[in-house]
């Protein structure tokens, strides 16, 4: 059913030739592609050239797509936007990453498989309120700390898998996509109406797969049995968690939502940096008044967020192609295509897994809507869509869009972000492509499928 999704691709070569004036040629997909295969092997073929020159390549790659627009598509509107989304982006991130940084959580409980699920389940809860990305940056270090005696790469795996990804699946908060859907009319309370049978299977699927795993661990018979645990959790730099909430709160501090934010009008774009502004300067303000205890204890230093930067800014601009081709074929293939709940799963998570989920849930939206005569761009459009009989097309899509970032990578901002944290911790994280066919193949996937055969096919 997944190759499905990819039939939709053979109608994008027709919309390209109706709209050739807008929309860039299929090759220059070429450096996205090329960049993704450099963060894949880079880190296995040639490590210490990558290391050492990621960065610039990574800028490279961006600015010659950003080149060619500018100059040869003289479409200088789409970058401009793009970098503006990028810093919406990485501003968010970095006050995430550097507040949590200013807090050392110490679980003191003695590293068992109930423990740890009970762990990852709070978490995922967690992540409902305080975004993928900050229960990410903020509970990773915990959960390391917690199995510090017989941590593996697959903890961190299923950290990717549950808190950065499907436990945010709830609320608007919970992961872009969603709150995305927030801002173009979905009412707040209808994730968690809609969404908590596949997050619960989801979730209880991830966390018994989990528990094999762990059974298969003993190198906790190897510790010392007079190891003295107190059952308590330990917090140092509590002031920290203020900034956490104001990253939260900023989340709405957007012109959509509030008229009275100041924006400019870009070409019909609010563009405020409003909330940016906010966010960099807690960023600031956070580190420089943590608790410097907590960041020693942490080994804070900003080289995890310093990597997510620079890879990403390449990923955000030489997938702008791509993001556009697909956007032409969605308003343009709305009113044509046979569109089911199987398909709109498969469409949404397949291209959710590697590129922006944000964008790609605005897409096949916009296709939804396309279909049923209706417009994105109007609220009580969209709330006519969800009173009607394919309103199920919209749960399928909210779930393929937030499920599938664990996918790669690259699906979802925290999933590097947390990779990077682990190997800083000296942890041995399988590069992309062991990530995707040791643990996303044959782990993930079967529970998207599962999901898939319960409730959208």
């Amino acid at each position: 059913m997944a190759l499905i999704a990819f039939q939709y691709l053979s109608y994008i070569r027709a919309m390209i030739l109706s709209v050739t004036a807008t929309l860039p040629p299929n090759w220059l997909i070429i450096p996205f592609v090329s960049l993704l295969l450099m963060i894949a092997t880079g880190p296995v073929f040639f490590p210490s050239f990558w290391h050492h020159h990621y960065k610039k390549l990574s800028l490279l790659i961006g600015a010659v797509v950003g080149v060619y627009y500018v100059f040869l598509l003289h479409n200088s509107f789409l970058p401009i936007e793009t970098l503006a989304e990028y810093v919406s982006f990485i501003s968010l991130l970095t006050l995430l990453y550097v507040a949590s940084g200013g807090i050392y959580i110490f679980v003191d409980i003695e590293s068992k498989a109930l423990s740890n699920i009970l762990f990852l389940f709070i978490a995922a809860i967690l992540t409902n309120l305080i975004g993928t990305t900050g229960a990410s940056v903020l509970l990773i270090r915990p959960f390391m700390r917690l199995n510090r005696y017989r941590l593996k790469p697959y903890h961190i795996i299923f950290f990717i898998f549950i808190v950065s990804n499907v436990g945010g699946s709830l609320t608007p908060i919970g992961d872009p996509p969603l709150f995305m859907g927030f801002l173009k009319g979905v009412p707040f309370q209808w994730t968690l109406s809609h969404l908590w049978k596949p997050w619960l299977v989801a979730i209880s699927s991830l966390l018994a797969i989990f528990y094999y795993f762990e059974t298969k661990n003993k190198e906790l018979d190897e510790v010392d049995s007079n190891v003295h645990y107190t059952n308590k959790v330990l917090i140092t730099g509590k002031r920290n968690f203020l900034w956490l909430l104001v990253a939260v709160a900023s989340v709405f501090l957007d012109p959509n939502i509030f008229d009275s934010i100041p924006y400019i009008d870009f070409h019909g774009k609010k563009l405020s940096f409003v909330r940016e502004s906010i966010q960099l300067i807690g960023a600031f303000l956070s580190f420089t008044f943590a608790n410097s205890k907590a960041l020693k204890s942490n080994d804070f230093d900003f080289e995890p967020i310093k990597e997510v930067a620079f890879l990403f800014i390449g990923i955000f601009l030489s997938m702008m192609p791509a993001l556009q081709l697909l956007e032409a074929f969605a308003h343009g293939a709305g009113s044509s295509l046979l569109l089911t709940d199987s398909i709109v799963y498969w469409t949404s998570g397949i291209f959710s897994s590697v590129l922006d989920n944000a964008p790609t849930y605005l897409n096949v939206l916009t296709l939804i809507l396309s279909k049923s005569g209706l417009s994105i761009n109007e609220i009580d459009d969209v709330k006519q869509f969800l009173s009607g009989e394919n309103f199920t097309q919209l749960i399928a899509l909210s779930t393929g869009a937030v499920f599938f970032g664990a996918m790669t990578y690259i699906g979802n901002g925290p999933n590097f972000m947390v990779k990077a944290i682990a190997e800083q911790n000296g942890v041995k994280m399988p590069d992309f492509g062991k990530y995707i066919a040791k643990f996303s193949l044959p782990i993930l996937l079967p529970v998207l499928i599962l999901v898939w055969l319960l409730f959208f096919i």
